[in-house]
C-alpha cells in the first residue's frame, strides 16, 4: 500500500481512563501461532507513555537479523495476536458507562472489546478509536470529503497535513448521504452495515462527551468521507492518461510517429511476458485487444489543471507502496498447514495511522488492524480459523475523458448534443496565515469532475475524470462485515466475499488447509477500440460497458508451486497494468522474496519470516540489475583502475547479499557498495536510455522515479527503470528475451558505445565520491541516518527496512 502520512507529528489526546481489573472469557481460536507487530505503538498520547513506543523495539529488533531469524525471535520481536486476551493480562478497564460493554486493555494497550450485543461491540470500537486516534480522525474528517468528491487539484492528505479547516457545503453533505440510501438498498446486509455504523458513531461521540472535547459530533457521513480517503489513496489505480499521453506526444515529436509509439508501448510494460506474478493462470483483462480509435493524444505541454489556485496541494504521481505477502501452502510447510507472513504498508507516523482492535460479541469475532473512522470492523487481521491481508493492486479503475468543447469552456458535446457543464460547490477551505479563504467550486461533465483543459491537435478540449468507485465507497465495507462475522468458511468463500470489495487490492487468505489470493476492484469493461493507457474520447461513443465479473479477476488457490508471493507486483499474467503503473517488467522486488523462499522445499514460520526480513534491507538494483550491467562490461576494459574497483566492490557487495544495514549503528551503511550504487545508479540509468530519449529521459524519470533509492518510508524499489535497464542490456547481448523491444537504447544498439557509456557513468560517480569522501573507494559509505525511519514528534527512530507497517505471522492447525 502507499505510504499515506510520513513522519507526522500530531497533537496529543487527553486519555480519560479508569483502572479497574477485569478478565475476559475464553474464545474459540484455531491458530497454532498468531503474532503481529504495529510500530510505534497503540497509544497516541504526546506524553509518550510506554504504549506509544513499545513496538518500535520489536520491529527494529528483527531488522539486523536479516535472513537468520531463529524460533525464539518470533515471540521476541512480534507480540501475541490471540482472539481475546489469550494469556495476556488485563492492565486497564475502560469505564464507558455502557452496561453491556466490557472494554479492557492489555500490556500493549490493545483494546479488547467484549459486548453482550453487536451494538455494544460497535459502540466499544468507536470509543476505543476515539481514545487512541482522535487527532487523525479530526484531521481527516474534512479532507475525506475532498477525496469523496475528487475535487480537482487538491490532495486530500496534503490538505489534512496543512491543518486548514474545510467547511463542507450542503451540496457535499447531500452527495455523501446518497451513499446511505445506496447501502440501504443493498438489503439486510446493507441495513446491518448502517446500524453498525450508527452504533460506532455513538461510541465516538460518547467518548468525546466524557473527555469534554469541544468537537462537533460525528455522523455516518464522516465515516463515508474517511472510507473514501482510504480507498481513493490506497485502493485506486489509473487516472494518469493525460500526463502519459503528453509524454507520447513528446516522443512522437522527437522520434516520429512510428518509433515514438513503439518506444511508448515498450516503456509502458503493460503486458510484459517476463514479469513476475503471484498466482497461476492467465486472466484476460481487458478482454479486448487495445486500440486507440476511441482515444486522443494530448499535445505535449498543453494541459493546465483546474486546481483553483491550490497547486501546492495538487496530487503527486507516486507509485504504490511496500506492502507484501508471503503465503506457503500445506505442501510447502513442515507442519502440513499453510503459513502466512503478510501485511500492508501505510507509512510510519505518530500516532500510527492504523490501530489494533480485538472485537467480540453479537456474532463478531475478529482481531487486527483498522483505519481510524472505519474501525467498526477489523480491516486486516484474523477470524476464528483464518487470516487475511492485502496489498495495493493498482488496477485501472480511473479514466480521463477528452471532452469536445462547444464554443466556450463550459459547454461540451455528448451523444451529438451540446451540453452545459455542471457546477459543484464543495465548500469553503479556510485560510491560514497569509493564505485567504478559498471556495472550492469545480465543473462537471457526465463523466465526472473537470480536472483541466488542454489541446488535442491544437484544438482546445476539457479533460474530465471518472472513478468507478465514486459515490459507492461504503458498499465495500460489506466484505469486512462478512470477514468480521466469520462468514468465510473456505478459500472459495473468501473470494466470494472479497468480490464485494470495489477498491483495487490484492487480498490474501490462509487457513489450516489452503492459501488464496483475490484481486478486487470495480473493473470497467472498456469498449473495443479504446486503449486504457490514453485519454478516451468523451463523445458518448466509448463509454464503459459494465464491469468485470468475478471470474475475470486475477485469483488463485494453492498454486502449483505452493507459494503466493506479492510485493505490489502484477497479480497474474494477462492482467494489464494500469495507465499510471509502468513497473510491471521483468525486474520487480518480489524477486527477492522468491529467492528467499526458493532456498528450501519446505518452510516454517521462522524461515518465511527470515525470507521477508532478508529482502527488507536488500538493494534491488544490486541484486537484480547489476548482473546485467556486469554482463555487458565483461570482455571490455575499464577506462582506469578506479572504475574497475567500483564495479568489483559492487559485485562483492551483491554476492554478500547487498544489504543496506548499519549493523554497528555508526550512522553509515556497512558496505561501500551501497555508496557506489547510490551515486552511480542515476548515471547508469541515463546511460542506457538517453541515446534514444535524449532530454526526454528526465521526463521519464518523473514518471518512473528513476532515483528510487532506499529511503526511510519503506516505499523503495518500485521503479520501472530496473526492468528497462535489464531488458535492453540483455537484448543488446543477443540473449533470448521474451517480449523483446523493437528499439535498442543503450549505445543506440551499438555494444561498444553502450560499454563506453556505462564505464563513463561509473567513472563520473567515482569522481564525485572522491571529492566528497576521499580517494579510497573501500572507505566510502552511504549515510544510514538519512534512511532511518522516523515518527514525527517521537524522539526514537528505527533502522530502515522495506516491510509492512502492520505485519502478521500466523498459521492454523484446525478448522471449523
Amino acid at each position: 500500500m502507499r505510504s499515506i502520512l510520513r513522519g507526522v507529528a500530531l497533537v496529543p489526546v487527553a486519555l480519560v481512563v479508569a483502572l479497574t481489573p477485569a478478565a475476559a472469557g475464553p474464545r474459540l481460536d484455531y491458530a497454532a501461532t498468531a503474532l503481529n507487530v504495529l510500530p510505534p505503538g497503540q497509544s497516541g498520547s504526546l506524553s509518550f507513555p510506554k504504549n506509544a513506543t513499545d513496538q518500535i523495539g520489536l520491529y527494529d529488533g528483527l531488522t539486523p537479523l536479516g535472513g537468520s531469524v531463529k524460533q525464539g525471535d518470533l515471540t521476541r520481536y512480534f507480540k501475541p495476536e490471540p482472539l481475546g486476551l489469550g494469556k495476556e493480562k488485563v492492565v486497564r478497564t475502560e469505564e464507558t458507562g455502557r452496561a453491556g460493554l466490557r472494554l479492557v486493555r492489555d500490556r500493549w494497550g490493545v483494546p479488547h472489546v467484549f459486548g453482550k450485543t453487536r451494538a455494544d461491540v460497535e459502540f466499544g470500537a468507536g470509543w476505543a478509536t476515539a481514545e487512541d486516534r482522535q487527532i487523525f480522525m479530526e484531521l481527516l474528517r474534512g479532507p475525506g470529503r475532498i477525496a469523496a468528491l475528487d475535487v480537482p487539484g487538491v490532495n486530500a492528505f496534503a490538505l489534512a497535513l496543512s491543518f486548514r479547516q474545510f467547511l463542507p457545503s450542503a451540496q457535499t453533505e447531500a452527495f455523501l448521504r446518497d451513499q446511505l440510501r445506496l447501502v440501504e438498498a443493498a438489503g439486510p446486509k446493507g441495513r446491518q452495515l448502517l446500524t453498525d455504523v450508527g452504533n460506532y458513531v455513538a461510541g465516538i461521540n460518547a467518548y468525546y462527551k466524557k473527555a469534554e472535547l469541544p468537537i462537533a459530533p460525528w455522523t455516518p457521513e464522516d465515516v463515508i468521507a474517511i472510507g473514501t480517503l482510504l480507498g481513493a489513496d490506497l485502493g485506486v489505480g489509473g487516472g494518469d492518461e493525460t500526463y502519459r499521453s503528453e509524454f507520447l506526444s513528446a516522443l512522437v515529436r522527437k522520434l516520429g510517429k512510428t518509433q515514438g509509439r513503439e518506444v511508448w508501448d515498450d516503456l509502458r510494460q503493460q503486458q510484459d511476458p517476463e514479469t513476475p506474478v503471484s498466482v497461476d493462470g492467465t486472466f484476460h483483462y481487458p478482454a479486448t485487444a487495445p486500440a486507440d480509435v476511441g482515444n486522443a493524444v494530448v499535445d505535449d505541454g498543453s494541459f493546465v489543471g483546474t486546481g483553483g489556485g491550490m497547486d501546492a496541494l495538487a496530487p503527486l504521481r507516486v507509485p504504490v507502496g511496500a506492502s507484501n505477502a508471503l503465503l506457503l501452502s500445506a505442501s510447502r510447510s513442515v507442519t502440513g498447514h499453510p503459513l502466512m507472513v503478510a501485511g500492508p504498508q501505510v507509512g510510519y507516523t505518530y500516532p500510527e495511522i492504523l490501530l489494533e482492535l480485538d472485537l467480540h460479541g453479537g456474532g463478531i469475532d475478529a482481531r487486527g488492524a483498522s483505519f481510524p473512522g472505519l474501525s467498526f470492523y477489523v480491516l486486516l487481521g484474523r477470524g476464528k480459523d483464518y487470516a487475511w491481508s492485502a496489498t495495493s493492486a493498482n488496477s485501472d479503475i480511473v479514466d480521463h475523458y477528452v471532452e469536445t468543447l462547444c464554443g466556450d469552456d463550459t459547454h461540451y458535446r455528448y451523444q451529438g448534443q451540446c451540453r452545459e457543464m455542471g457546477s459543484f460547490d464543495a465548500g469553503l477551505l479556510k485560510g491560514k496565515g497569509t493564505i485567504s479563504d478559498h471556495e472550492l467550486v469545480f465543473r462537471t461533465t457526465v463523466h465526472g469532475p473537470v480536472i483541466g483543459y488542454a489541446t488535442v491537435g491544437g484544438v482546445r478540449v476539457a479533460i474530465s475524470s471518472k472513478r468507478a468507485t465514486r459515490g459507492r465507497e461504503l458498499l465495500s465495507a460489506l466484505a469486512f462485515q462478512d470477514l468480521n462475522t466469520n462468514k468465510v468458511t473456505s478459500a472459495r468463500s473468501f473470494m466470494d466475499v472479497m468480490n464485494q470489495m470495489e477498491f483495487t487490492f490484492n487480498w490474501f487468505y490462509a487457513d489450516s488447509k489452503d492459501i488464496a489470493m483475490f484481486s478486487s476492484g470495480r473493473l470497467p469493461l472498456r469498449p473495443a477500440g479504446t486503449n486504457g493507457g490514453l485519454p478516451t474520447l468523451g463523445t458518448g461513443d466509448y463509454e464503459w460497458r459494465g464491469f468485470a465479473s468475478q471470474g475475470t479477476h486475477a485469483q488463485g488457490i494453492n498454486p502449483k508451486g505452493g507459494t503466493i508471493l506479492n510485493w505490489n507486483n502484477k497479480p497474474a499474467l494477462g492482467f494489464a497494468a494500469s495507465d499510471d503503473n509502468w513497473s510491471y517488467g521483468p525486474v520487480q522486488r518480489v524477486d527477492m522474496l522468491r529467492t528467499g523462499i526458493a532456498g528450501r522445499k519446505k518452510h516454517s514460520l521462522v524461515s518465511v519470516a527470515s525470507a521477508m526480513n532478508a529482502a527488507a534491507t536488500q538493494d534491488l538494483r544490486a541484486v537484480s540489475v547489476l548482473p546485467s550491467i556486469e554482463d555487458v562490461l565483461r570482455g571490455s576494459t575499464a577506462p582506469n583502475a578506479r572504475a574497475q574497483q567500483l564495479l568489483d566492490l559492487m559485485e562483492a557487495w551483491r554476492k554478500a547479499g547487498a544489504s543496506r544495514l548499519d549493523r554497528d549503528l555508526d550512522g553509515k551503511i556497512d558496505d561501500p557498495g551501497a555508496a557506489i550504487i547510490d551515486a552511480a545508479w542515476p548515471r547508469l540509468a541515463d546511460a542506457v536510455l538517453s541515446p534514444v530519449l535524449g532530454p526526454l529521459v528526465e521526463r521519464l524519470a518523473l514518471i518512473q522515479q528513476r532515483d528510487d533509492r532506499a529511503n526511510s518510508q519503506g516505499s523503495s524499489y518500485f521503479s520501472g527503470w530496473y526492468s528497462y535497464v535489464v531488458k535492453d542490456l540483455r537484448s543488446l547481448l543477443g540473449k533470448p528475451v521474451p517480449g523483446a523491444w523493437k528499439t535498442r537504447f543503450c549505445g543506440a544498439g551499438d555494444l561498444t558505445a553502450c560499454r563506453n557509456s556505462l564505464w563513463a557513468a561509473l567513472d563520473a560517480a567515482a569522481s564525485d565520491l572522491t571529492v566528497s569522501q576521499g580517494p579510497d573507494p573501500a572507505a566510502w559509505r552511504s549515510d544510514a541516518t538519512k534512511e532511518r525511519i522516523s515518527f514525527g514528534f517521537l524522539p526514537r527512530t528505527m533502522r530502515w527496512a522495506n516491510r509492512p507497517t502492520f505485519q502478521q505471522v500466523i498459521t492454523f492447525d484446525g478448522h471449523r
